[in-house]
């Protein structure tokens, strides 16, 4: 059975192990944390696990960004969208999906955006599948120093 449903800190541990499916490698622990109680403290952020069995196989974060043009409603921003290699194509990823545009809805926002690796061609059509559109928009990143 799939739930849908916010992260809590007893997760951080299978959450660090989905993350490091996403990026390669694993979070330090500690800031890990750090971060976490930062976040569940922010009503603007949503942090979502898609648990199979009580098992936490997949998550994403939304986060609402008040805007300041036009009717200034607010507009979501996804970002860490994974779900686990083992679990993958059982729909989990589309629960979490619709459950974050749920929210999007009830907060009233305008839309929602995501940015995806180039190199990540699966979950583009995943993406697609959902409604997604590429917008031919240019996207820019700057890597700040860490200190």
């Amino acid at each position: 059975m799939v739930t849908i449903k916010e992260i809590e800190a007893d997760a951080l541990e299978a959450l660090n192990e989905l993350y490091s499916e996403l990026i390669g490698h694993r979070t330090d622990q500690v800031k890990l944390a750090e971060a976490f109680n930062r976040i569940k403290a922010d009503s603007r952020y949503i942090l979502l696990g898609a648990y199979v069995d009580g098992e936490l196989l997949g998550s994403l974060m939304g986060i609402e960004c008040q805007d300041l043009v036009g009717d200034c409603r607010p507009f979501m921003v996804i970002e860490n969208v994974v779900v686990s290699s083992s679990a993958r194509r059982q729909g989990l990823g589309k629960k979490l999906m619709t459950a974050i545009e749920q929210a999007a809805h009830e907060r009233d926002c305008y839309y929602i955006i995501l940015v995806s690796g180039e190199q990540r061609k699966e979950a583009h059509v995943f993406y697609e599948s959902m409604g997604y559109r590429d917008e031919k928009v240019e996207g820019y990143r700057k890597h700040l120093s860490s200190h």
